[in-house]
């Protein structure tokens, strides 16, 4: 860790010291490598199970989010 950013650090107590060296560890990573761990691929039940749907209405879309989606995706109305 550069001494410019420990005594950030140190003087402001702002970021921990294990999550800056981490994030400066993986900085220095070129950049192809940085984008292949960037992008985590996570299955969302149904969403994920159709190549592709389409909907005739902002409507028809968000009534069948409502009825086929689970809650926690976030895709319900508040």
């Amino acid at each position: 860790m550069s001494s410019r950013s420990r005594s950030r650090v140190e003087k402001h107590g702002e970021i921990p010291a294990d999550w800056l060296e981490d994030f400066e560890a993986a900085a220095r990573r070129p950049l192809e490598t940085r984008m292949r761990y960037s992008f985590i691929k996570t299955y969302k039940p149904i969403l994920d199970d159709a190549p592709y749907r389409s909907f005739n209405s902002t409507a028809e879309y968000r009534r069948w989010c409502e009825q086929n989606l689970p809650d926690w995706l976030g895709y319900g109305r508040v």
